[in-house]
């Protein structure tokens, strides 16, 4: 933890509205001082900016590397705490400017750490990817430092982390919501507040009591640094610590709810892939004939009386790697496996979209052992660059990897909640549990419990299946609903409603979970309210942003009238 930021402005210290004082004394004696003496060069200011930015950039660097560390696969969240406490103290009484170049110099890295799962794609990717997410923190940093003048600034603080988040996971192109605060605390104190006000309730209370154990640090430094005969007490400080214990605690009076209508038996089909990586598909028939495999051994497992009969199969995401409607030989296998074990499968396949010429869906489809395939689910929000270019006419004669992409997947409307045998599950597709209203939207719209559909082959014993397994602990809570995470490499997961992973399994193995699936009808408070929260803390947090500004020209502007 970086110690608190004194009171001594730098030659770059602007917008305090001429309330900031040089070395403890008031402005107007450091300018009387200044006349005094020579006056200062531009190489002068030049090197107390470096003397200033360097110790600053090299701490909050490292408070990006805690926060790596905090999220899957290390999961130490007490670090996310810390990285918010450590952002609020760089950027405390700093100019826009300098919070605004604070919050990249923490970003940068944090960003490079979390997603360098995208290594198997190409390091390029993995920068890219990392600088664009990263330009985010530079409105953040500057708001902080701005509201950090402001009384209770702890509160505004929080309500720009909710901001950041907000705008990072709708822009551009739909946005790309990792590496939220809320999905470090899957499994924290501050997890059951999602029952409440989702994963930005969660942001917001991790982010308040970072910047209240800020607060603490700066009022106890502020506390040893007083020479007054009688200085003030260390009340501020105690105060900050009670009020961040408090909230942290705060989940634990939340109830989440559990209490299941009835159950339903499942089974999980993890088939395996040939290899990790980009080429994880192998030849064609490959993957599907991995899960028909394990679904007939599950179906002689049964027959022999060595496990139950499930009421539903549960296949993952591109379990079939060819269209089972165009290609009978798949269609065929899919039946064999359905009719093998005689209760319905949810298949994950791509499939060849029926008007719209060199366009893929990525479909969910309930395939029964008598009548075959039925209803179905298609991705709403497929991954730009990962399964369709955006610009592709553009970019392609200068990026030739785009080429691997060799069809653009087609956005499906609305939600997927699918009748599979006698439960009705809500199906999110890989990337789609990141984003908020998808999930929510599939809930309000019935389902009883959640199945995410996914495929990690690509980045496997990476991380990434981790990070992805933690945003699926979150959704429980938020819901109320067990959640079945199905990979074609791992990691298959299932999850109950309190957030609890009851059952997983390793990457790369052939595997078959069981489970009593608890179905539920209830609605969380978070289901009720929606995107409110997070869209009511973000409005506050750029409302007090906007007060901080114009409290700054004023100050400014009688500053000058003054002299």
């Amino acid at each position: 933890m970086p110690s608190a930021p004194d009171t001594a402005t730098d030659p770059e210290t602007e917008g305090s509205g001429g309330r900031t004082q040089t070395n403890g004394e008031p402005r107007g004696t450091a300018r009387a001082e200044a006349a005094a003496g020579p006056p200062e060069t531009g190489a002068r200011r030049v090197t107390a900016g470096v003397r200033l930015h360097g110790p600053r950039t090299a701490l909050a660097a490292l408070s990006g590397v805690a926060l790596v560390v905090s999220f899957p696969p290390y999961g130490v969240w007490p670090l996310s705490l810390l990285a918010v406490a450590a952002l609020s103290l760089l950027t405390h009484g700093r100019s826009a400017r300098q919070g605004a170049w604070l919050g990249f110099a923490l970003g940068f890295p944090f960003f490079l750490g979390l997603l360098k799962w995208l290594h198997v794609i190409g390091w390029d990717a993995v920068i890219g990817l990392s600088l664009l997410q990263a330009l985010f923190f530079v409105p953040l940093g500057a708001g902080l430092a701005a509201t950090s003048r402001l009384p209770a600034w702890p509160l505004w603080a929080a309500c720009l982390w909710v901001a950041e988040e907000w705008a990072r996971g709708r822009v551009p192109l739909g946005g790309f919501p990792w590496g939220r605060l809320a999905f470090a605390n899957t499994s924290s104190p501050f997890t059951p507040l999602a029952a409440l006000g989702g994963a930005p309730l969660v942001t917001f209370a991790v982010a308040l009591t970072g910047a209240l154990l800020g607060w603490a640090a700066f009022a106890a430094h502020r506390y040893r640094a007083q020479r007054a005969p009688r200085p003030a007490g260390p009340l501020p400080a105690l105060a900050a610590t009670g009020l961040a214990a408090a909230v942290a605690l705060a989940g634990y009076a939340v109830p989440v709810p559990t209490a299941a209508a009835d159950t339903v038996r499942i089974a999980v089909v993890q088939g395996n892939v040939q290899q990790p990586g980009m080429d994880f598909l192998g030849r064609p028939m490959l993957i599907l004939n991995n899960h028909v495999e394990a679904t007939l051994d599950l179906a002689e497992d049964v027959r022999e009386g060595r496990t139950e009969q499930p009421d539903l199969v549960i296949w993952p995401e591109n379990a079939s790697d060819l269209d089972p409607y165009r290609h009978r030989e798949a269609g065929a296998a899919i039946d064999r496996a359905a009719r093998a074990v005689g209760v319905p499968i949810l298949v994950g396949a791509l499939v060849d979209h029926p008007s719209e010429e060199g366009f893929v869906e990525n479909q969910g489809i309930v395939w029964d052992p008598r009548t075959g395939p039925g209803a179905s689910y298609t991705k709403q929000h497929p991954v730009p660059f990962g399964e369709y270019v955006p610009f592709r006419d553009q970019l392609s004669p200068f990026i030739s990897r785009l080429n691997r992409v060799s069809r653009d997947f087609y956005p499906g409307e609305g939600p997927g909640v699918l009748d599979v045998g006698p439960a009705r599950l809500g199906d999110v597709i890989c990337f789609e549990v990141a984003y908020d209203g998808i999930v929510r939207d599939t809930v309000n719209a019935g389902a009883r419990a959640l199945v995410i559909q996914t495929n990690n082959a690509t980045y496997g014993h990476t991380g990434q299946p981790e990070q992805q397994l933690a945003m699926s602990e979150l959704r429980a809570v938020e819901h109320g609903r067990a959640v079945v995470t199905a990979a074609p490499s791992g990691i298959s997961a299932v999850v109950a409603p309190d957030g609890t992973v009851q059952q997983r399994t390793e990457e790369f193995t052939q595997d078959v979970l069981t489970a009593d699936l608890p179905l539920r009808d209830g609605r969380t408070v978070a289901d009720r309210v929606g995107a409110g929260p997070e869209w009511g803390f973000a409005a506050v947090g750029l409302f007090a942003w906007a007060v901080a500004g114009l409290r700054g020209r004023r100050g400014r502007s009688g500053a000058e009238a003054a002299a």
